[in-house]
């Protein structure tokens, strides 16, 4: 028997842990757009899980026609606040959603990990919602990332791919390596162009949310490790397919 989820409760900041830092807002958020850029398709975009929009606004510099797809009330009466008519807003889950039309970009960003049925919804992606010459970014955590890695020799962690208490609080059902996001994204159909990580990561997010207050962590510090995680993929804070859509899985 599956409990009803409440999306707009697990969005909130929890007591010893937040659903988005500021090393996410600040840090990764340019950093995967850097990685993305060269890979759009000229169109129109799909945002899939835009929490609070925090993410889509730095899409409007490079899209006319934006939509966002949300299973949180709440977070689309945020982020409508600030982004307005800028972007169409679905208040929908992805597993149920209908959508008016297919997309050249589709971006779905530290989500899939959150979803019960995961190949589910890349089917749909590959499947109905990706045009012929469309292009899917896919962003998840990192199970490998050095800071996951030694939590875990800490004794913080059971191992490096388990579901903290903290995650699962906060909607968390897997925590993806490179190889097993692979494997689940050509389970659905789609076929994989390009795999990279995004910044390597040795510090939790609530430490890097303490030295990017101080003048520690200069800007080219930040862009050593954006371009140290492309040498070493697997040792990112997160993890980075690009696909195209493929045959329709069966």
């Amino acid at each position: 028997m599956h409990t009803k989820r409440n999306y707009n409760k697990e969005i909130k900041d929890s007591a010893d842990h937040k659903y988005a830092y500021n090393f996410d807002l600040d840090v990764m958020h340019p950093f995967m757009l850097k990685a993305f850029e060269p890979f759009f398709r000229h169109g129109n975009l799909l945002e899939l899980g835009s929490y609070k929009g925090n993410f889509t606004k730095r899409f409007l510099s490079f899209f006319d026609d934006i939509t966002c797809l949300e299973a949180s009330d709440e977070a689309i009466a945020i982020a409508k606040k600030e982004l307005r008519d800028k972007v169409k807003f679905i208040h929908s889950l992805f597993e149920t959603a209908s959508l008016p039309s297919k997309y050249d970009n589709i971006v779905l960003t530290h989500v899939l990990e959150h979803l019960a049925d995961p190949v589910l919804v890349l089917k749909r992606i590959n499947d109905e919602w990706l045009t012929e010459k469309g292009r899917f970014f896919l962003v998840c955590p990192n199970a490998n990332a050095p800071s996951r890695q030694i939590a875990v020799k800490m004794g913080l962690i059971s191992h490096n791919s388990a579901v903290t208490p903290a995650e699962k609080e906060h909607g968390h059902r897997i925590t993806y390596t490179l190889d097993t996001l692979e494997r689940d994204a050509k389970r659905a159909g789609l076929k994989v162009v390009h795999r990279s990580g995004i910044f390597f990561k040795a510090l939790a997010n609530f430490q890097w949310d303490r030295l990017l207050e101080t003048d520690i962590i200069s800007p080219e510090y930040l862009e050593g490790c954006y371009q140290l995680g492309q040498q070493y993929p697997d040792l990112c804070s997160s993890i980075f397919l690009m696909c195209e859509k493929g045959k329709c899985a069966i």
